[in-house]
């Protein structure tokens, strides 16, 4: 929020006009106004921090042989300053691999981040935490901390086990990519992927389905008890980018009370902060405020709008969306409420689905065999 305040008392003019000495000036109601923005989003967020959608520090820090993140790094796009500047809450940490991974290699890639993710964690108590809950979530905010989730992993770390995403679920997985496998193709979900989305939601794990195809995000949508995400994707209406929802899809997501994370990804949503503010704009009103969310993308190699640089810039885009008229309602829902809805979706279906059967023993040969 500094950042945000500075902008204003360090350039020189607004509207054309110093602002150093709101006294001569000739539009104070400007002025105000431009003040009143600053209080108002800092309000905001104190209240509903940012709940980002999508962070590959993980694999950026693995690049690296020392970092420190509560001092702050310039190697990495996230830190605990910048964090604490732009008002994040939460993160979920991805743990994607770049590229197609070597056979086999899916899983031990995955296991690899989770044991760098708790140390990392570990190495900075002050400003981090992991969460696996929705309440641990509330709990770590309370404490000044930012909440760390596992997730999305990649469902190439499956394999055709079952049985290895609740074991990737014990070690804090919450949030599993359904695309780049056989049984989440361009055809859909196969017979042991929709068995793989019925066990996530006995066990409370989200299905992150950006990248997937329009046929596997449908079948999805209808055979999920719980909300789904889209962890990485804006309106396709509005860039045509492989990972970005048609309208079709994103109305479906909404009436499913699903979650479209829209990043900040110039390839995906455009060069300046305004063009991810139209993304934001077309989903909120095409699946409803209850449908949106933002996912930072920050340390994946994607190239950042301009004024969106690292995650203490997240005031500036809500500032915008408060000049456009968004209510404080709608805006707190984006930043922390609808992620928090969801995450608490997915603990209670799946206390209720333990209830009513236990562990599949599915295997793929037996259902797509």
């Amino acid at each position: 929020m500094a950042d945000l305040q500075d902008e204003l008392h360090d350039t020189t003019e607004i509207g054309g006009l110093p602002v150093d000495d709101p006294v001569d000036d000739p539009f104070p109601q400007a002025y105000a106004a431009a003040l009143d923005a600053v209080d108002r989003v800092r309000t905001l967020l104190a209240e509903h921090p940012v709940a980002d959608g999508y962070s590959a520090l993980p694999w950026a820090l693995r690049k690296l042989s020392w970092y420190d993140l509560e001092l702050g790094d310039s190697s990495v796009d996230t830190d605990v300053p910048r964090l604490r500047e732009g008002h994040v809450g939460a993160l979920l940490w991805s743990l994607h691999l770049p590229g197609e991974p070597a056979p086999g290699r899916a899983l031990v890639s995955t296991l690899e981040q989770l044991d760098l993710i708790r140390s990392v964690v570990r190495g900075h108590p002050e400003g981090l935490r992991l969460a696996r809950t929705a309440g641990q979530v509330i709990d770590a905010r309370n404490c000044g901390r930012v909440a760390v989730i596992p997730g999305p992993a990649p469902a190439a770390a499956l394999g055709d086990s079952v049985a290895i995403l609740r074991v990737l679920h014990s070690l804090g997985v919450r949030v599993v990519t359904l695309a780049g496998t056989s049984w989440a193709s361009e055809a859909g979900l196969s017979r042991f992927g929709e068995e793989v989305v019925r066990e996530m939601n006995r066990l409370g794990v989200l299905a992150d389905l950006s990248g997937a195809s329009d046929a596997t995000i449908a079948r999805a949508l209808t055979l999920s008890r719980t909300p789904v995400l889209c962890t990485r994707s804006g309106a396709r209406a509005l860039c045509p980018h492989p990972d970005n929802l048609p309208d079709e899809l994103l109305g479906g997501l909404g009436a499913a009370k699903g979650l479209c994370m829209v990043p900040l990804a110039a390839d995906q949503t455009g060069p300046r902060l305004k063009d991810v503010a139209d993304h934001l704009d077309h989903v909120r009103n095409l699946a409803g405020p209850d449908c949106v969310a933002l996912a930072g993308t920050y340390d994946s190699g994607a190239d950042h709008p301009q004024d969106l640089a690292d995650p203490s810039c997240y005031p500036r885009l809500i500032a915008e969306l408060l000049r456009r008229g968004w209510p404080e309602a709608d805006l707190a829902l984006l930043t922390w409420g609808n992620v928090q809805r969801v995450l608490r979706s997915a603990d209670f279906a799946a206390r209720t689905a333990q209830e009513r059967r236990g562990p599949s023993a599915a295997t793929i040969g037996e259902l797509d065999g």
